[in-house]
């Protein structure tokens, strides 16, 4: 019986919900689905320049699994890049560092501190947010 999976710490969620191929009829492909701790691994090492170890400790998990992790997004994302495939963010195995919300009337992502009671959004003050947090 395989070990549980065990929940990646993801310290903000992506600013997106996918990305669409330019000049490409996509509505009827299908999507590759990016999974938040995958988004995540790739934001640490490409874009923080972290080494594994580093990374890893972030995401409370061990090495050679966030070398996996970063290993399958990175096929992911090539894999859309060469087929020319919608990418779509998935929830996946994580858990938010803070609790985050998304206003949808101005699709503004923000966490509340513990020292605000307010339950609105805090760029244009609407009262119709949501949770990102499962």
């Amino acid at each position: 019986m395989p070990r549980r999976t065990r929940l990646r710490k993801v310290v903000e969620p992506p600013r997106f919900k996918g990305y669409r191929p330019y000049g490409v009829n996509s509505k009827r492909r299908e999507s590759i689905e990016l999974l938040y701790e995958e988004y995540e691994a790739i934001k640490l090492a490409d874009y923080d320049l972290m080494n594994h170890k580093e990374a890893a400790e972030i995401m409370g998990i061990s090495r050679p699994t966030f070398a996996r992790i970063y290993e399958a997004a990175r096929r992911k994302i090539a894999q859309a890049l060469v087929e020319a495939k919608n990418i779509k963010t998935v929830y996946g195995n994580a858990i938010m560092d803070k609790d985050w919300f998304v206003c949808n009337k101005c699709h503004a992502r923000f966490n509340i501190p513990k020292t605000m009671t307010s339950d609105k959004c805090p760029a244009c003050n609407s009262n119709d947010i949501e949770s990102l947090n499962k």
